[in-house]
C-alpha cells in the first residue's frame, strides 16, 4: 500500500522563504496509484471520484521497484519533432480539478537522472481561466500557478534528479505557494493567485497542445509512482 500523507505538516507552521502559512488542503479529491498491470491504459483514480484516466501508449506500466508499482516515461529529446501524445496521461477536464479559490496541493513521488520536463499540469501559459504545473528544469522542483490575480513560481534550491525516489508536494492558499520535497519545506511566496478555472485535461508526463517546433511538448522523462490532489474542501 502506497502511503501518501507523508508531507503533511501541522497546520498553522510558519514555512521557510516568506513565511507562508501551511493551509489545510486535506480532503483528498484524486489519488492516483499508478499500479495498473503492464498492458493498461486506463488509470484509476483510487477515491471514487470518478477521476479516471487515459494512459498513453508510450508510457511503461506495471514497472516495479522494490514494493513499488510506477509508470515509465521514457527520454525524449527536447524541442524535438515529431510530437509524441502517447508519451502523456490525460484525465479529462473537470470543474472540480481546477483550484478555482481553494486551499490545493498536488502531491507525488517520482524518480528521474534527467533534466527536464513538465510533470503534471490542467492548462498551459496563456489559455484562459489560469493553469497550473509543476515542472523539473536544471532537475529542480518548480511549482507554478497562474491565477485571475497574478502568478507565483516557487523553485527547489537544489536538484533531484539523482535517481532515487522521492516525494513531492505543492500547495497553493491564500497566502502563497509552497514546495515540500521528501516531507520538508524547501520553498514558497507569498501573494495569492487568485481563481484558476480552466477547461483542459490535467496531463501527466508534458503538454497536451504543442508541436516541438513553437511550442515545445516538455515531455518528462523518469517514473511516477503516484499523483495525488488535496483540497480544503470538495466543492459539491
Amino acid at each position: 500500500m502506497k502511503l501518501r500523507r507523508l508531507l503533511v505538516v501541522p497546520v498553522g507552521l510558519l514555512l521557510l522563504g516568506g513565511g507562508v502559512a501551511h493551509a489545510s488542503a486535506d480532503y483528498e479529491l484524486a489519488y492516483w496509484p499508478m499500479n495498473e498491470p503492464p498492458g493498461s491504459r486506463v488509470m484509476r483514480d483510487a477515491t471514487g471520484h470518478g477521476f479516471d484516466g487515459q494512459i498513453g501508449r508510450d508510457v511503461a506500466v506495471g514497472l516495479r521497484s522494490g514494493d513499488k508499482i510506477a509508470y515509465g516515461f521514457e527520454r525524449l529529446e527536447p524541442d524535438t519533432p515529431p510530437t509524441r501524445p502517447g508519451h502523456v496521461v490525460t484525465v479529462p477536464d473537470d470543474d472540480r480539478l481546477d483550484p478555482g479559490t481553494r486551499d490545493y496541493a498536488i502531491g507525488m513521488r517520482l524518480r528521474t537522472r534527467d533534466w527536464f520536463g513538465n510533470i503534471v499540469q490542467k492548462g498551459q501559459a496563456t489559455v484562459p481561466g489560469g493553469s497550473f504545473k509543476i515542472q523539473i528544469p536544471s532537475g529542480r522542483i518548480q511549482c507554478w500557478f497562474r491565477g485571475s490575480h497574478t502568478s507565483l513560481l516557487v523553485t527547489a534550491p537544489k536538484p533531484i534528479n539523482d535517481g532515487e525516489w522521492h516525494t513531492v508536494r505543492c500547495e497553493r492558499t491564500r497566502d502563497g505557494v509552497t514546495l515540500l520535497i521528501d516531507r520538508q519545506v524547501v520553498a514558497s511566496k507569498s501573494g495569492w493567485t487568485g481563481d484558476i478555472a480552466n477547461s483542459w485535461p490535467l496531463s501527466i508526463g508534458g503538454k497536451t497542445n504543442c508541436d516541438q517546433v513553437k511550442v515545445g511538448c516538455d515531455y518528462f522523462a523518469g517514473d511516477i509512482d503516484y499523483v495525488a490532489v488535496d483540497v480544503d474542501e470538495p466543492d459539491w
